[in-house]
């Protein structure tokens, strides 16, 4: 299961994404209503109940895995309460937790955030810390704790064509991640340059869709202005507001320069007019 939008028919739905790829190898994404790009435990549980309550639910697909993403695809956090909450109830309810990574590099650089790479190993049955976003040239770490929890994990790798032929280049790069804490810090460059832009923004009357302090930046912005905009600067067009508004994405990255910050501010502030 993953946690997906609320009202389908306005806003984003991202478990469409990935060009299908989770339901390509068989299985099925049920998609659960979120709060700020989280899942939260009492959604979890009600559908569950909802489930098991349901005479017919052999015949419905089958509940196999909560997956969450940490930040979220809304650039928010968890906190460690409400990890440690939801693998409480994913074990109550014999669901593997699974973590998505991807940025993981950007919530531990966050000041408010309050998980560690321990937590996670502590409360996950799978999660995996990001490379290809955090300044890695390809791949991701997956990080299984309990020790043969996925019988044949190699074979399975190989036989859908994810092996990486020179395997001893993942391991170099997160060798390098993972020494001297720098994997904790590679990620505060795109923190403290989201930030920048935030205060800009701000200063600007722009108005944000959502609060966040990772390195995603949502911002509704009048479809004119977009673009206008989009002959300057790159950006994800996430989702309409409504007939006249479009909320947009800016993101920073560990390799965001000042030069960068200063020239998005420019163009923003410039088609703020």
């Amino acid at each position: 299961m993953r946690s997906s939008v609320k009202d389908s028919t306005k806003r984003r739905t991202h478990y469409i994404h990935e060009a299908g790829a989770i339901e390509y190898t068989g299985h099925k994404v049920i998609q659960l209503p979120q709060t700020q790009g989280k899942l939260l435990v009492s959604t979890v549980r009600q559908f569950m109940e909802t489930f098991r309550a349901d005479a017919n639910n052999e015949h419905m697909v089958q509940p196999g895995m909560v997956y969450i993403s940490h930040p979220t695809e809304y650039g928010t956090l968890y906190t460690k309460q409400e990890l440690l909450a939801l693998a409480e109830t994913c074990r109550q309810y014999d669901l593997p937790l699974y973590v998505d990574g991807a940025r993981l590099a950007y919530a531990l650089a966050a000041p408010e955030n309050d998980i560690t790479l321990a937590d996670l190993a502590a409360s996950c049955t799978v999660f995996y810390i990001g490379g290809t976003k955090c300044g890695a040239l390809i791949g991701e770490a997956v990080v299984i704790p309990q020790k043969g929890r996925i019988p044949h994990f190699f074979t399975t790798i190989k036989q859908h064509g994810a092996l990486l032929a020179k395997g001893w280049l993942l391991g170099t790069q997160f060798d390098v991640l993972f020494s001297d804490g720098l994997y904790e810090r590679i990620g505060r460059p795109a923190i403290e340059s989201a930030n920048v832009i935030r205060q800009a923004l701000k200063a600007a009357g722009y108005t944000f869709y959502i609060p966040t302090v990772t390195n995603q930046i949502f911002v509704i912005m009048d479809n004119q202005k977009i673009e206008a905009l989009s002959h300057t600067v790159a950006f994800s067009r996430w989702e309409p507001y409504d007939a006249d508004h479009t909320i947009i994405r800016l993101a920073t990255s560990w390799a965001t320069t000042k030069k960068d910050t200063d020239s998005l501010i420019a163009c923003l502030r410039t088609h703020n007019l």
